[in-house]
């Protein structure tokens, strides 16, 4: 609930700054009263408005960075970053390891041996791969 506050004064706060900031005049506005004609067309009266907008822009520059601060704390603690680390458990199948030896292995006295030119029975060449595509 109290995140939803902070969200709407976040959101209305950005909102009023820009207002603000789109109703100030600029540096270059002040060469055009110059010349007569922009005291009686300024909002707040020939004095201009800077201090009063300038004041309020630097006061909802300030709400709006604690609103952020403050948003920004309440989403670190729903996420829970900077608690307990995190543990996971994890088995560890047992490791087979090889023995060398000096002995051969029974049943592998004779390998079979291919002759050169004529393919292992596992090999395709790449025209029968096409050959047995499926359709």
């Amino acid at each position: 609930m109290l995140e939803q506050i902070i969200i709407v004064i976040h959101v209305l706060i950005a909102l009023s700054i820009v207002a603000l900031i789109l109703m100030q005049q600029g540096k270059g506005a002040d060469m055009g009263a110059s010349f007569g004609g922009g005291g009686s067309q300024t909002l707040f009266g020939a004095s201009g408005g800077g201090n009063l907008l300038t004041q309020l822009t630097a006061i909802f520059s300030i709400i709006f960075f604690v609103t952020s601060f403050s948003l920004a704390i309440i989403a670190k603690q729903k996420a829970g970053i900077g608690a307990e680390p995190l543990l996971l458990e994890v088995e560890v199948p047992d490791i087979v390891v090889p023995v060398v030896s000096d002995e051969p292995l029974s049943g592998f006295d004779e390998l079979p041996s291919f002759e050169e030119g004529v393919a292992s029975p596992d090999v395709m060449s790449n025209e029968d791969m096409l050959n047995n595509i499926p359709e």
